[in-house]
């Protein structure tokens, strides 16, 4: 029996793919979590408790790739599976350095889902092949930690004020930062900066 760990913020996507995955017969649902400290509090009780991780990448605190580079920490030997609807070349580049065995959008179907945990467990990757491609292809990010952290503020939407208090910079500061990302973009403002960069592949 292959044991796995799930986790998703969404309720709903976490308990269909536990289910979905509970169908087959060499697979066992482990623990089924909504965060990935939940996950790891769950893990630390539990270190040999999964041999492989699905987890979603974008999640309410730490992201899934911090979660799985944290559990590999722990148990080197547990394979993971990132999962996202979202998928960037830049996350896919991070998941791998972080020793994530495969990659895969959340519009899979089951089948594809289990053809994954079943490869990763295996110990060979398993990655999409469109984000894959996109990954080869993608020119490399001329934007550094920094700017790539407010642009993703930025596209939230958020003013001057809130990106530096989410920073933890000064307003100048920040500005300096963004206006350097916009320049690198080509952009005219910070949101456009921020989909210039999102469409190149240049951020998670």
């Amino acid at each position: 029996m292959i044991r796995i760990a799930i986790t998703d913020d969404e309720t709903l996507v976490a308990s269909s793919l536990a289910t979905l995955l509970g169908l087959e017969e060499d697979f066992e649902i482990a623990t089924v979590c909504g965060s990935g400290e939940e996950l790891l509090e769950w893990w630390a009780r539990e270190p040999n408790g999964a041999d492989v991780l699905v987890c979603d990448l974008q999640l309410g605190g730490i992201d899934g790739i911090e979660t799985a580079r944290r559990v590999r920490e722990k148990s080197p030997d547990v394979q993971v599976l990132i999962v996202t609807s979202h998928a960037r070349p830049t996350a896919l580049k991070r998941a791998l350095e972080q020793g994530v065995a495969g990659f895969l959008p959340k519009t899979s179907d089951a089948k594809e889902f289990a053809a994954a945990i079943r490869t990763v467990h295996a110990g060979r990757r398993y990655l999409d092949p469109e984000t894959a491609a996109l990954a080869i292809n993608a020119s490399d990010s001329p934007l550094t930690e920094r700017e790539r952290e407010l642009l993703e503020l930025a596209g939230r939407g958020l003013s001057i004020e809130d990106i530096a208090a989410e920073a933890h910079l000064a307003r100048g500061t920040c500005r300096n930062y963004l206006s350097n990302a916009m320049a690198k973009t080509g952009a005219g403002n910070r949101f456009e900066a921020y989909m210039v960069a999102r469409d190149r592949g240049w951020l998670s």
